[in-house]
């Protein structure tokens, strides 16, 4: 994986400078910070009303010598992963301009540590072209406390429910001493890598199209340390992938399918496809697009950026599954050579569709990187993910990312590792009843509902996908809702999420 510039950096020292102008402990009512406080930490939560709930956070002045420090009392609400990522969120985001934090974590486990670590690096993402105020500024140092870890009258740490601490084989579990030392220095690079990965995707999503060509999208993917090979459109064309150039023939930027390999030591556990959705502007081509919907498609190409993402940070997690991403990569414009509504394309291994609306684009690159993982890579399971559909934004919102499976334990997995990520799935149906929307009359499929009544376009759009599945157990995430985020806050920067990164890392390297 290419070094992913993080601007807020993690340590650990043996215990607190005496002089820390910023100290951050876990939130407890029996808590013995190891520096002092002005009264007791009972009074003082009393005095606040804290419930100790997750990102809670109470600020007490204290004596530096002649200056004044402070202490963050923050709460963890149950301990479990997803309330530690929340606290270190609101740890990063209270220390913003400051240049460093001593944090005492929440626990000695490992698994603790990289859910404090992940969701502090995750708040202090930022995407900026020019300069940026020093108040805005994310804190450039975080040190953690290897000499004082767990939560208050507990010595093991602090771990999801019904969790030993453990995370991936790396994890141990332990209080103080060399034990807690190394299972902090795990939970930082876990961490790290994860938080990483998921910045890696927000600055894919967030870069300019002015920038992001399909060209340029495949030189970043190339930066990842794993095999890859990218199709120029005179290959394309060659190849068949008729889908991936109709898009992309109306742009004067030519389109790209980027092909990445990952290949574990040892002998793999089985082999994924991942697919991506790259299409690095939306104008929607000649059915084109208000103003408004065309605000935030620079981020339209989120899925791929989420499989270039989750391919470069398999090694340092250790995945034992052999990996291969496809992201189709174009940019759907306007112009005299556009294709048009009612053009039928014959897509990668000779299925026909009837092009009803240009704006319906991602199927049709997606459904050619499907059928082409189908007929010559030989997956046991494919994922694809992508802003695919604006109804499901409708129907799920902002919180979470839609879920289509053909396969029921796929799916179960999937969800089992959107809850222990933190990105949250809700599945769909994939109902067969609604198939006859996809029925043209001059083609073997419309690329959208032609003009029947049953609606549904988040289904209907999975349910062409399957289309080009070859049976093969497969599954479908619609990112449109939760792959962008209009506020600056919790885990979320302004702009592109990065959803996805972190329960398909947690889903692969679990496999």
């Amino acid at each position: 994986m290419s070094d992913v510039p993080l601007e807020t950096s993690i340590s650990t020292a043996a215990r607190p400078p005496e002089d820390a102008a910023l100290l951050a402990v876990p939130f407890a009512a029996d808590l013995d910070p190891p520096v002092g406080l002005p009264v007791p930490a009972a009074a003082l939560l009393a005095c606040y009303e804290a419930k100790g709930e997750a990102g809670e956070i109470v600020e007490v002045p204290v004596a530096r010598g002649e200056a004044v420090g402070r202490i963050l009392l923050y709460g963890i609400g149950d301990g479990s992963a997803d309330a530690l990522r929340k606290a270190g969120a609101a740890v990063t985001r209270r220390g913003r301009g400051r240049e460093e934090i001593t944090v005492v974590p929440p626990g000695a486990s490992a698994g603790a540590v990289a859910a404090f670590t992940e969701g502090a690096l995750l708040a202090a993402y930022t995407f900026r072209i020019g300069e940026t105020a020093a108040s805005s500024r994310p804190v450039a140092s975080i040190r953690l406390v290897t000499g004082a870890t767990g939560a208050p009258g507990d010595d093991r740490g602090t771990g999801a429910p019904g969790d030993d601490g453990r995370t991936g084989d790396a994890a141990e579990t332990g209080g103080t001493g060399e034990t807690g030392t190394a299972a902090v220095e795990a939970g930082i690079a876990r961490g790290r890598a994860v938080a990483g990965a998921v910045a890696l995707a927000r600055d894919l999503a967030n870069t300019p199209a002015s920038v992001k060509t399909p060209a340029w999208l495949a030189e970043r993917a190339a930066e990842q340390g794993v095999t890859t090979r990218i199709w120029d459109e005179r290959e394309l064309r060659a190849g068949g992938f008729g889908g991936i150039l109709a898009v992309g023939q109306g742009s004067v930027s030519p389109p790209r399918l980027i092909q990445l390999s990952y290949e574990p030591e040892g002998e793999a556990t089985g082999h994924v496809v991942l697919v991506g959705k790259g299409i690095t502007y939306d104008t929607g081509g000649l059915s084109l697009k208000p103003t408004e919907g065309m605000k935030f498609m620079k981020t339209d190409m989120a899925g791929g950026a989420v499989v270039i993402a989750v391919l470069g940070a398999l090694a340092a997690l250790g995945a034992r599954v052999r990996v291969t991403g496809l992201i189709a990569a174009a940019e759907n414009s306007f112009s005299g050579t556009a294709q048009r509504p009612s053009d039928v394309i014959t897509q990668y291994g000779g299925r026909t569709v009837e092009v009803l609306n240009t704006d319906a684009e991602g199927r049709l690159v997606m459904a050619d990187a499907l059928a082409y993982a189908d007929a010559e890579l030989d997956p046991d399971v494919m994922v694809d993910i992508a802003t695919l559909t604006g109804a499901i934004g409708i129907a799920l919102g902002k919180g979470l990312g839609a879920l289509f499976a053909s396969d029921d334990g796929l799916a179960a997995e999937l969800a089992g590792a959107g809850e222990a990520s933190g990105e949250r799935l809700w599945r769909m149906p994939l109902i067969d009843d609604y198939v006859p929307a996809l029925e043209s009359s001059v083609a073997d499929l419309a690329n959208i509902e032609a003009g029947s009544a049953y609606g549904a376009g988040s289904i209907t759009a999975a349910l062409f996908l399957r289309e080009f599945t070859g049976k093969r157990p497969w599954a479908h995430l619609d990112i449109a809702g939760v792959g962008r985020s209009t506020v600056d806050e919790g885990l979320s920067a302004k702009g592109a999420t990065g959803f996805g990164v972190r329960l398909l890392l947690e889903w692969l390297s679990g496999r």
